[in-house]
């Protein structure tokens, strides 16, 4: 989780972002909208999530690295994250 202010405040204004864009989808969905337009905001709203995902991910990492920790725990912890993350 992004902790510094200016960080928090990017992630804040980015899961707005993405809730307008899921907001928008429901609209199309409801009005009946054709299924290309559809799947062009799908499109966005993935691409959306992958980069805070991606955003968050790095903020956490990065903490991590600067843990006291062992180097195995440390492997064994990112290797996890990064293993949920893909699936």
């Amino acid at each position: 989780m992004p902790h510094a202010p200016e960080d928090k405040k990017k992630a804040l204004t980015r899961v707005r972002r993405i809730k307008g864009q899921a907001e928008a989808l429901e609209r199309a969905l409801e009005a009946g909208a054709d299924c290309a337009p559809v799947l062009q905001q799908l499109a966005a709203i993935r691409g959306a999530v992958n980069g805070l995902m991606s955003e968050i991910l790095e903020s956490h990492v990065r903490e991590q690295l600067s843990a006291q920790r062992s180097i195995d725990e440390l492997a064994d912890d990112i290797t996890t994250l990064v293993r949920s993350y893909l699936k």
